[in-house]
């Protein structure tokens, strides 16, 4: 099989980052990668956009983990309340999901967080108190305390 120098425009799962040089199938690269804008052919001028790419990855990934360590240390700790219908016993009618504690969290504090952030191992079922962590960046993490009341 040949292989063939790719130059990646933005993110591939699996095989780079935004400004990598990486080599692949050439099936591969004209197939998928080249046809969707996901790639070019790296030449001898790539190597340059390359340099340019990673820096302005460099800096947007600096600003980022910033501005998340900033998030995280804002949150760390806030209290967030949320009622449902509730049976005896404090069993929920339905469920608290990861979806309905970031809505929560968005309107309580006005921080605009992603759902996917929300790392709740299963839907909160019963009225309680819980501590829901919140995964912003690989090192960079928050813990909210969720209270379930029966509306």
């Amino acid at each position: 099989m040949s292989s063939v120098k790719v130059l990646l425009r933005s993110d591939v799962v699996g095989l780079g980052r935004r400004g990598d040089i990486v080599e692949v199938a050439a099936g591969y690269a004209r197939n998928f990668l080249v046809p969707r804008g996901r790639g070019l052919v790296a030449t001898d001028g790539a190597v340059a956009t390359a340099d340019a790419m990673r820096r302005t990855r460099s800096l947007k990934d600096h600003k980022d983990r910033e501005s998340a360590q900033t998030l995280a240390k804002q949150l760390d700790g806030t209290t967030v309340a949320l009622s449902a219908r509730a049976g005896e016993g404090g069993r929920l009618f339905g469920s608290i999901t990861a979806h309905d504690i970031e809505v929560a969290v968005t309107k309580q504090t006005g921080a605009v967080l992603d759902r996917r952030s929300v790392e709740l191992a299963e839907p909160i079922k019963e009225v309680g108190t819980y501590e829901v962590p919140f995964h912003l960046l690989d090192d960079v993490g928050f813990n909210v305390t969720v209270v379930v009341s029966a509306a």
